[in-house]
């Protein structure tokens, strides 16, 4: 992208058309990566699996997802960001079809797998898509338009597919989530406007991008920030994975559906990953990255409570701290790095997704053995793992409270 911008004018059609179609993307992506998680125990009597067999419908899209991520943005390079959006999109539309269909847990963890690897396309290239289409001094408001939609994505393919479930089955649940996705894909193709600021960039020689990478990870701060999406998002999803079966268990007895609407504490998330920014900017973003990982270890510790409002309490302290934590680590390793941003970033997003698939695999291999105790004991050490990572790169020259960004 050169000096002169060549994007879309705010306020023009194709502006609000672009905002309108990220908006819709962030729902297709992550209604269907999360749609699984609250029907893990409904899959896993259908199937006659156990807890940690069926809790591999979500880490192994997430590992696909991670392990997509470089490539996606490689791809991108060469042939545009909207171009690889579409194609993952349609792709994944088409595997979330066939999901709900497959009739065993190795094809049906096989078809989510690579359905991640689909996905892997949005959060890829999104940001980077934005940032050549939208004049950076409305960037920040694109953004959000962007991550509300992956929010309420989110929250919606958690939701949605528990009550359906209820009163038919988890396929159904898959389905109905599968098709709204695909409606909001066909909304973003025929939305999103033709590409002003894409310059297709040369490919990179191997030997040259990892050499490239060694640069970044040499910076101890850059590897901190890589660190705490990997430590708050594992935490996160083995948490949710993992507590609507436990949940199923005496002395609560919750159904499913029921426990889905515990997935409603991503609310208060979103408004947390908001405030996050105004408590950076009064008390320094390394202390409010440091309490997040406090938060995140304190409500896990909550969830081992016998009492149900505890545990809610516990969830929403948790979440709260999640998403403040990802909120300032996310948006500190773009302004960290000078050269190289986008694959900064695009580790940061590696590092989230792969955290979240090894925790959530561990965490269903200890639930397995003993109970929900161990997840908690799990998650608590990750949330502690996250603070002690923080409070060691503060020593580092650079990390200070003022002059964050300056590098």
């Amino acid at each position: 992208m050169t000096d002169e911008w060549a994007g879309h004018p705010r306020g023009s059609r194709e502006y609000r058309h672009l905002l309108a179609a990220l908006f819709l993307a962030g729902i297709a992506t992550f209604a269907q990566l999360w749609s699984a998680q609250g029907i893990l125990p409904l899959i896993a009597v259908d199937l006659q699996i156990n807890a940690a067999t069926a809790g591999l419908t979500v880490s192994g899209t997430t590992a696909g997802l991670a392990a997509a991520v470089l490539p996606w943005s490689w791809v991108a390079d060469r042939i545009g960001r909207l171009a690889v959006m579409r194609i993952a999109l349609v792709s994944a539309s088409v595997l979330g079809l066939l999901a709900p269909l497959a009739p065993t847990a190795e094809l049906l963890i096989a078809t989510r797998l690579i359905e991640g690897v689909a996905l892997g396309g949005l959060p890829a290239v999104a940001l980077t898509y934005l940032s050549e289409e939208v004049d950076r001094r409305h960037a920040a408001v694109a953004a959000a338009t962007y991550v509300a939609g992956t929010s309420v994505g989110g929250l919606l393919g958690r939701i949605v597919s528990a009550p359906v479930a209820a009163v038919s089955d988890w396929r159904a649940g898959l389905a109905v989530v599968a098709a709204l996705a695909t409606v909001a894909a066909i909304a973003f193709i025929a939305l999103a406007p033709r590409p002003r600021g894409f310059v297709r960039a040369a490919p990179m020689p191997p030997r040259a991008a990892v050499g490239h990478l060694v640069r970044l990870a040499r910076d101890p701060v850059v590897l901190a920030l890589w660190a705490q999406g990997a430590l708050l998002m594992g935490a996160l999803v083995a948490t949710y994975t993992y507590l609507g079966f436990h949940l199923e268990q005496p002395p609560f007895g919750v159904p499913p559906a029921l426990a889905s609407l515990l997935f409603t504490a991503y609310l208060a998330g979103t408004a947390s990953a908001r405030a996050a920014g105004g408590l950076a900017e009064r008390f320094g973003r390394r202390r409010v990255l440091i309490a997040s990982g406090g938060l995140v270890a304190l409500g896990s510790a909550l969830t081992a409570s016998s009492l149900l409002v505890i545990v809610v309490l516990g969830l929403v302290v948790l979440t709260v701290g999640f998403f403040a934590g990802h909120a300032i680590a996310s948006g500190w390793v773009g302004q960290r790095v000078r050269q190289g941003r986008a694959q900064a970033t695009s580790i940061y997003t590696l590092s989230y997704y792969a955290g979240s698939s090894l925790a959530a695999l561990l965490a269903g291999v200890l639930y397995l053995a003993f109970d929900w105790v161990a997840v908690v004991v799990l998650v608590t050490l990750l949330g502690v793992s996250a603070v002690a990572v923080a409070l060691a790169a503060a020593r580092e020259e650079g990390w200070a409270s003022t002059g964050e960004a300056s590098r």
